[in-house]
Order: C-alpha cells, then structure tokens, then sequence
C-alpha cells in the first residue's frame, strides 16, 4: 500500500454502499425510525400564523397609536429603550435617509419594506420573554404605534387588517426582486 491508503476495488465498494441505501430505504420506507405522529389540521392550525406583505393572513382586531404607547410602555420599552431610539436591542426608531450613508441605522422607519412584515415579527417573536402571548389587537396598537413613532401613519390612525395592508412604507421599493422564475 502506497503511502498507508487503501485500495478498495470499485465492485466491493458499489456492493457495500448497496447494501447501505437498501437498509436505509427500508428502515425510512416503514417508519422504522418510531418518532413523530399524523398532524392534525388544528395542529397545523396553530402554527399557521404567518402574514403575507399583502396582508394575506392578517386576523381580526384593531389597534390604537394611544394603546400602543401604552403597551410599549409595559412590554417593549425595557429593550429598545422609551422612545425604541435608546435600546440596549435594536433601535426601532428613527434612519430615515441614512441607507445610503456610511453608517446606515436600519429601523421599521427607514429599512422594513412593508407593515405587515411588522404585525408578523411581533406576533410570531415579540415580546422576547413571551412570544405569540400578544392579543392581535394588542400587536395592531403597537404597529400603530411603531409607525407613528417613525412618521409613517398619523396619530389618530386606527390599525385593522384593511389599513395596516395599504400602509406604503418608506423603503418600500429598495429591494431587488428575486429574478429566479420558481421564486414568487
């Protein structure tokens, strides 16, 4: 054997690797593996929680700017700081036109490009010690008032799923859309 390697020959090594594939079909093919059970529609009910940037899956409910300075107060302000411009977490306010600096601040205000991706972070993650605890109207006040804070929706807006969809971000359009054809 040359410099310590061994020298299988090819059939050896196709029956071997056979004999593997054929186990592991079999073993996959049975569920040999005993984990897991059917889902049911309730089960995949409770997880389907995702909003799409059209506001498909948006529930019902509706929220304040009022109600959500409220809210932020309570749950949110102890990370991102009283006006969500302090922190220790992200910043949530503020950057608009400072994309293209040297320093961009990405926040809701000058980066997010839809509302609604907004209402589906919060609802899914947010508050980091509670995720998925907020009520949708308590998530569509914190929206309303997010977007307040960066100038987006005025004061006395009430957020539902119709307005909180028609609500045009300022980045809205400093994206570039994926060109695959399989990619919708």
């Amino acid at each position: 054997m040359p410099n310590g390697l061994w020298v299988v020959p090819v059939g050896l090594m196709i029956l071997v690797l056979s004999i593997v594939s054929a186990g592991l079909s079999a073993e996959i093919g049975d569920g040999g593996f005993g984990l897991g059970h059917p889902v049911s529609e309730s089960d995949i009910a409770t997880w389907n929680i995702d909003v799409s940037p059209d506001g498909q899956g948006l529930p019902p409910g509706q929220g304040t700017v009022t109600q959500g300075a409220q809210l932020y107060a309570m749950k949110c302000a102890s990370c991102h700081g009283p006006t969500g411009k302090e922190g220790p977490n992200d910043v949530l306010v503020g950057g608009q036109g400072s994309l293209r600096t040297a320093k961009p601040l990405k926040t809701i205000g000058s980066y997010w490009p839809y509302a609604t991706t907004l209402y589906d972070y919060l609802r899914r993650a947010m508050p980091f010690t509670a995720p998925q605890s907020l009520k949708p109207g308590d998530i569509y006040a914190l929206v309303a008032w997010l977007l307040n804070q960066n100038q987006i929706i005025a004061e006395d807006t009430i957020l539902d799923a119709h307005s909180l969809s028609k609500i045009e971000m300022p980045n809205r359009n400093g994206f570039i859309p994926d060109p695959r054809p399989d990619i919708h």
